[in-house]
């Protein structure tokens, strides 16, 4: 019974299988780049991976592990040598499938298989981002929630913005305030001082006032004067009706 066997069998038995792979493995540690069908390219990645791995210790253990799976000295010695420190800073992924046409005959799609490192197309100088192992639904749901939150962001950060403008127009209404009662103070106390010299300057008027009394006691003593006089020519009147009785007596004795 099949059960539990997910893999592709190839057509073939577990000897047969397990040769060809073999073999493929030694041609693509060698040639670094091999053309063959989808389907074994796909079975020679899942077989080829694990040894590379293997390969970035260089040990009498994991070379004869190796050695266990592909058979051949030549390819042992290019895989632990210029291979494993070409690929020892990447952390899987070594194998790059790239998928052709179909082949005329049976019409098999085909494929090259091809190490990532040797290919200097693809190579560029930009930094490696470390891969993760999510699924892609969890990619997809993370790429929108990562594009919500991004606008979320931008968002927060026109209204904090915004709330900065708004306090920023308000201090300045606040100053401007400030600035107009200042104005307005300063307008009450020139007032005040204005006020305060008419209170020192109403004293000198009350003085003024104060001394036209004095005048005004002057003229009307200047009437008693005026009195005076006219009471001169009485007393003159008398002293002429005296002399002139005094001469009418003079007149008598003498007839």
């Amino acid at each position: 019974m099949k059960h539990g066997k997910k893999f592709n069998h190839l057509g073939r038995k577990a000897a047969h299988r397990k040769s060809m792979l073999a073999n493929m493995a030694c041609s693509l540690i060698e040639h670094k780049r091999i053309k063959t069908t989808l389907a074994k390219a796909k079975a020679l990645r899942i077989y080829i991976e694990p040894l590379i791995t293997k390969s970035k210790k260089d040990t009498t253990h994991s070379r004869r592990i190796v050695f266990s799976y592909l058979k051949q000295k030549n390819a042992i010695s290019e895989l632990f040598g210029e291979i494993s420190t070409k690929v020892f800073n990447r952390s899987g992924g070594y194998i790059r499938i790239l998928k052709l046409g179909n082949r005329l005959g049976d019409n098999a799609q085909m494929a090259y298989v091809e190490f990532v490192d040797y290919n200097e197309d693809y190579i560029s100088d930009k930094p490696k981002r470390k891969k993760s192992r999510r699924t892609r639904k969890k990619n997809q749901n993370n790429s929108l929630d990562n594009t919500i939150l991004e606008e979320k962001s931008v968002e927060d950060k026109a209204v904090k913005e915004q709330s900065v403008d708004d306090k920023a127009v308000k201090e300045q209404s606040v100053d401007d305030k400030a600035v107009k009662e200042q104005s307005v103070d300063d307008k009450a106390v020139k007032e005040q001082s204005v006020e305060d010299k008419a209170i020192k300057e109403q004293p000198v008027e009350d003085k003024a006032v104060k001394e036209q009394p004095v005048e005004d006691k002057a003229v009307k003593e200047q009437p008693v004067e005026d009195k005076a006089i006219k009471e001169q020519p009485v007393e003159d009147k008398d002293v002429e009706n005296k002399q002139e009785s005094m001469d009418e007596k003079n007149k008598k004795e003498n007839n």
